[in-house]
């Protein structure tokens, strides 16, 4: 066996087509990596910044040299120069802003996750399929560049036939507990960490049939009165037998970076296995040849995904998602996550929030049926 150990420099792929679609951005916290992602990309053309905060508004302005904010929604839904709306406002105001965007003939981009309650996904779905409009969830780690390669490698038959998937997002985020939203009931970490690795089995073994899991709250996160779960541990199953793990730490101090990712995927399979780390730019795969290979990714790329101080927000794979999102439009095929798979992440996240509770087994389809939504994996 060989071990190969190696620097590329990563760019961002621009995809083939020269036209440029306007975007609105809602909700500007998250949305500030978005703000980086449309400036500096050559697909889009960003029109108006939105947030209820005002002074929120006036900060991004300034931060970015942009001068066009509005604080009322419905100035970008009735601006017929914007083509995307793209959404960072709390989770459990998605459903209602998506449903306003495609009334208003805009496609959209959401992030993660696609909305909090399933009681409104059927309405969603029914909506899209009148207007016609593109939906695309950002599931943003499957655009940093690990992620990308570890799934072009599979998808080439480097490591054989899946038989497991494990994935992980532990990070030392105690400084959450300062906040006084995060210890308010409506904040869980299932949701907004674990979608990550959970994105990631589903991405792979899109058929999960059953989650069980454990969780707990921390030392740390009872004396900070923190109210769900911050540690966490579920095994899936898949309806042809697979399994997948996940685990979410989030509340207790980190190994140093080059002994554990704060967040990874593991994927073996019968002739290899690959692991890609998302914030080192690392991924390494043992292939069905039997070489061993180490890949990082430089300067170049360094800048492009982490282009804010202390890496606060993350700005490369938003415009890489971004840009997909554009070439779909324009070329007309489906960008993945859409729809249909960003409620069935949700749905599956709903079956795990579902297992803390009572210590069993649940069955996603099962869970499905409740809301009419039969059709979805």
């Amino acid at each position: 066996m060989r071990f190969n150990n190696r620097n590329e420099s990563g760019t961002p792929p621009l995809g083939a087509g020269g036209s440029v679609a306007g975007i609105g951005i809602l909700g500007l916290g998250e949305g500030r990596s978005t703000i980086s992602a449309a400036l500096q990309s050559k697909k889009l053309r960003l029109k108006t910044l939105c947030d209820v905060n005002e002074e929120m508004c006036r900060q991004r302005c300034k931060e970015f040299d942009f001068d066009h904010y509005t604080t009322k929604y419905e100035d970008m839904l009735n601006d017929p120069d914007i083509d995307i709306i793209a959404i960072y406002t709390p989770d459990h105001l998605h459903a209602e802003h998506i449903s306003q965007a495609l009334k208003h003939g805009k496609h959209v981009v959401c992030t993660k996750p696609f909305i909090d309650d399933l009681e409104d996904a059927k309405a969603l779905l029914d909506l899209q399929q009148q207007t016609g409009k593109k939906v695309f969830v950002g599931q943003s780690s499957r655009f940093f560049e690990p992620a990308k390669r570890q799934r072009k490698d599979f998808e080439a038959g480097e490591i054989g036939e899946l038989i497991t998937v494990e994935s992980h997002y532990h990070a030392d985020h105690r400084w959450f507990l300062e906040k006084k939203w995060a210890l308010e009931d409506a904040f869980k970490w299932l949701y907004g960490g674990l979608s990550h690795p959970v994105d990631f089995i589903r991405w792979y073994l899109p058929d999960i049939e059953e989650v069980m899991g454990y969780g707990m709250i921390s030392a740390n996160g009872k004396k900070a009165g923190l109210k769900h779960e911050d540690t966490m541990h579920f095994i899936f199953k898949a309806t042809d037998g697979r399994i997948a793990r996940a685990s979410g730490v989030y509340t207790s101090p980190v190994q140093p970076a080059y002994r554990e990712s704060g967040m990874s995927t593991v994927l073996r399979g019968t002739e290899g296995a690959s692991q890609a780390d998302y914030h080192e730019l690392r991924y390494a795969i043992t292939d069905r040849r039997g070489e061993e290979k180490t890949i990082t990714w430089g300067d170049s790329a360094l800048k492009h995904y982490f282009r804010f101080e202390g890496q606060s927000h993350h700005a490369g794979e938003y415009q890489n998602y971004l840009e997909y999102f554009a070439d779909s439009i324009e070329q007309g095929f489906t960008a993945y996550p859409d729809m249909a798979e960003g409620i069935g992440t949700v749905a599956l996240l709903q079956a795990m929030d579902e297992s803390l509770k009572t210590g069993k087994p649940v069955k996603v389809k099962e869970l499905l049926g409740r809301y009419g939504l039969n059709g979805i994996q």
